[in-house]
């Protein structure tokens, strides 16, 4: 617990830095492309094209739900948070052994390197949100007032990431097999989630598999993402077993992370 509360205080006292060094590691990653950072919405574009055309069309004949709904709109509002969740959880997992060197000589703490990280994420995930709104409400999806929830998701998935990327940060930085390994998880992990098919579907015989689903926390926060955009209700309230849940969940692994993070941290240099 009291790694926990060096960490938090860590993050507030440098939450001026975490901005600057988000925007300059954003800027830095597309300097090269002569697109710059359209590739930032142009990249989660071609797959969710992909995903709609074999998913949707060529799978399930472009309807999802006993309702009926049409699988592009219930797709796009849920795949939106996914590019945030799997690249910002690549990119922090392995960000103090690919940037301890050359941030050394700064003054800061190393819990800082995978928070700068996971907020250059961010900034483009708020531009594809965006864009996502102004989609579906060409779908007949209107902005709504179950929008003002969105924040709360918002938040859900940027203490996850941190989370776990505490974790599995000094456990990169320990062991470089443990990259390999989170990647292949993560392809699993988008087939697992009710991002591409809708677990309601599936029979009381399989009842035990919506559970194991459940147990996954990134599935509350693609649901509450869906509620929002859609318009279907508060799932915050409407499922607060669930969100206690989560919490529990986001509060067990932070501490885990900061427990681990600030044991290893003063021989991180060691392992490189």
């Amino acid at each position: 617990m009291k790694s926990s509360i060096i960490v938090i205080k860590e993050q507030i006292k440098y939450f001026y830095l975490i901005r600057r060094l988000s925007l300059y590691e954003l800027k830095s990653t597309n300097n090269n492309n002569y697109l710059g950072m359209l590739w930032e919405l142009l990249n989660p574009a071609i797959q969710i094209s992909i995903y709609w055309f074999v998913f949707g069309v060529g799978i399930r004949g472009n309807k999802v739900g006993a309702g009926g709904m049409d699988f592009f709109p219930w797709m796009l509002s849920g795949i939106v948070v996914w590019f945030l969740f799997n690249q910002g959880l690549i990119q922090a997992s392995k960000s103090i052994y690919t940037k301890i060197k050359m941030l050394s000589k700064m003054n800061f703490p190393m819990s800082v390197i995978p928070s700068y990280v996971i907020f250059s994420k961010f900034y483009p995930h708020l531009l594809l949100l965006a864009l996502v709104s102004a989609i579906l409400t060409i779908l007949g999806y209107p902005i709504n007032i179950y929008y003002l929830q969105l924040p709360i998701y918002m938040g859900a998935v940027l203490a996850l990431l941190y989370s776990l990327s505490l974790i599995l940060s000094t456990l990169s930085t320990i062991v470089r097999d443990v990259q390999m390994f989170l990647q292949s998880v993560l392809r699993m992990l988008l087939y697992l989630s009710p991002i591409l098919w809708d677990i309601t579907q599936l029979g009381q015989d399989l009842a035990w598999l919506k559970v194991i689903m459940k147990i996954n926390p990134f599935y509350y926060i693609v649901e509450g993402y869906r509620t929002s955009l859609l318009g279907q209700g508060w799932y915050f309230i409407d499922h607060w077993q669930y969100t206690l849940y989560f919490i529990g969940v986001i509060a067990g692994l932070f501490i885990i992370g900061s427990a681990l993070h600030v044991k290893f941290r003063r021989h991180f240099i060691d392992f490189l």
